[in-house]
């Protein structure tokens, strides 16, 4: 489906793939579309909804400047799915065993790991990086309490928020794992850091701005150069993250299930995260927030919310979405709202036959506070094509209550 909405009043288009958009985030991405440096316009996915100065959905292309908070401080939040080479058949009748078998292997919200979990290596691998940051940041690794424990133990955790482990089962009936984790706190702390550091710098100028949340570094200052070696830094760790969780999980379901393999269909891909690309024949730095890479033949993962579908896609290439898609279903009720709307029944009814937690811990997470997901695929069916359709029959989600989005 094209483009649905446009919004013509700033100094560059915001191109919306959705006419279903909230007051708040219109504004922000009016707020947005102000900015001196935006190459060609701003691409808005089906899935929008308001975040922290830059809008949850966004695809933004800069030009001599980069915004921390259109990547957010949940800095390479994304997916990771593996297609194993067993069927639904072979999966118990009763997946509670299995999922209490992968709550004691990943530890969830603040909590992690009691000893260091990988290998020596990549933790040497990582460190050579984040002491070069933190060389010339150093107020950096005042903002955690046991800085170097946490980073290192939190490697192949889940955090909180809407981070989730799933089993689904395709249309072949094959089974799938899927996991939604980020950079965890060390990458928390990097997205609060950068982003109010661009507002120190800024200093007086920053009263220009229509929204100080979207201030920025411009290319030649003081800090533009550490910033991209900071998120560059919390992007190889989010994806480390996800890699070694994912081991976990294949060997606590190697305890119960039929021996498996790893077929070759696999995809790992960020959602919050900045790259250097070409588009419309210029060098850009791409901001996605809240969407995907969807580049012509390019796997990727659109998760709906707990009870509904997923997908797995293949990117069309559309150059108009700067070769972007959606990155989930998108939230349409705030976490406060849907624990007030919502009851554990609701909870009950709307993952039915889904093995998962169904308590006041997760209620914010609910099917019913977020988009329709088929919905959201058909106003992207010029963004991406549906390889496979995935449904969970078994989710672990991270306690809200207990846990931020860390």
């Amino acid at each position: 489906m094209p483009i649905k909405t446009i919004i013509t009043k700033g100094k560059v288009p915001v191109k919306i793939y959705t006419d279903d958009i909230e007051a708040e985030a219109y504004q922000q991405l009016l707020n947005m579309s102000q900015m001196p440096f935006i190459h060609s316009h701003i691409a808005v996915m089906p899935d929008v909804h308001c975040g922290k100065g830059a809008t949850v959905g966004s695809v933004m292309p800069t030009v001599g400047a980069i915004i921390p908070a259109a990547v957010g401080v949940d800095i390479g939040c994304g997916m990771k799915a593996l297609r194993l080479s067993i069927k639904a058949h072979d999966l118990p009748d009763n997946l509670r065993s299995l999922r209490l078998l992968i709550e004691a292997a990943i530890p969830v919200g603040f909590n992690q790991h009691k000893h260091d979990p990988v290998k020596q290596s990549t933790v040497t691998g990582l460190s050579v990086g984040l002491h070069k940051i933190l060389g010339k940041h150093p107020k950096i690794n005042t903002m955690q309490k046991k800085p170097y424990q946490t980073w290192v133990r939190q490697l192949g955790t889940l955090g909180g928020g809407n981070h989730f482990i799933e089993l689904c089962l395709d249309e072949n009936d094959d089974v799938w794992v899927m996991l939604h984790s980020g950079s965890r706190g060390i990458g928390n702390v990097i997205g609060e850091y950068f982003i109010n550091l661009a507002k120190k710098d800024m200093g007086q100028h920053i009263v220009n701005l229509p929204d100080k949340d979207l201030a920025y570094f411009k290319e030649g200052a003081k800090h533009y150069d550490d910033y991209l070696e900071a998120v560059s830094w919390a992007q190889d760790y989010a994806m480390v993250n996800r890699r070694e969780m994912m081991n976990l999980i294949c060997d606590a379901l190697k305890k119960k299930l039929p021996k498996f393999g790893i077929t070759k269909e696999a995809i790992h891909c960020h959602h919050n995260y900045v790259a250097r690309e070409q588009h419309f024949d210029a060098s850009v730095w791409v901001a996605r927030k809240g969407a995907i890479s969807a580049k012509a033949g390019e796997l990727g993962i659109i998760p709906g919310s707990m009870g509904a579908k997923s997908y797995i896609v293949r990117g069309l290439g559309n150059p108009m979405s700067f070769c972007s898609s959606s990155h989930g279903a998108g939230r349409v009720m705030s976490r406060g709202k849907a624990k007030r709307h919502f009851t554990i029944d609701d909870m009950e009814s709307q993952t039915h036959g889904v093995e998962c937690r169904k308590d006041s811990g997760v209620i914010d997470e609910i099917p019913g506070a977020y988009k329709d997901i088929d919905i959201v695929m058909e106003h992207q069916s010029d963004l991406v094509e549906m390889v496979h359709t995935l449904k969970q029959v078994l989710d672990e989600a991270a306690n809200a209550e207990k846990s931020a989005a860390a």
